[in-house]
């Protein structure tokens, strides 16, 4: 089964990405493909060089973790609009585009949105 989850608040502040992300680590475990999508300010957890307080959730690490065993996409244009280089971005993840979005979107048997 291939799922598709699309996460679009920010790293911090609210809990969205943090339980997308915990749910796409979830649904890795199991049989499937897991695509998460990050898109608006959801990007910025995708940035390299995250530094958290001890005990605090880091969404540098998760996102690590999702890409040992599924694949993360970021939306361009929105890591543009931040400022966001390809060189800042977490190994693993990938920049991407609205028309990869689609696809991913038309092949997933499931597709959640944080």
């Amino acid at each position: 089964m291939q799922t598709l989850i699309i996460i679009n608040d920010p790293p911090y502040g609210t809990e969205r990405l943090y339980n997308g992300l915990r749910l796409a680590l979830a649904l890795s475990k199991r049989e499937g493909d897991v695509t998460v999508f990050l898109m608006g300010d959801a990007v910025s957890g995708g940035k390299a060089g995250q530094k958290t307080p001890d005990g605090f959730y880091n969404a540098e690490r998760m996102l690590k973790r999702v890409t040992s065993k599924g694949r993360v996409l970021l939306c361009g244009t929105c890591m543009d609009a931040r400022g966001i280089t390809d060189e800042e971005v977490v190994k693993g993840a990938e920049r991407s585009t609205m028309d990869a979005l689609a696809e991913a979107t038309e092949q997933a048997d499931k597709v959640l949105v944080f």
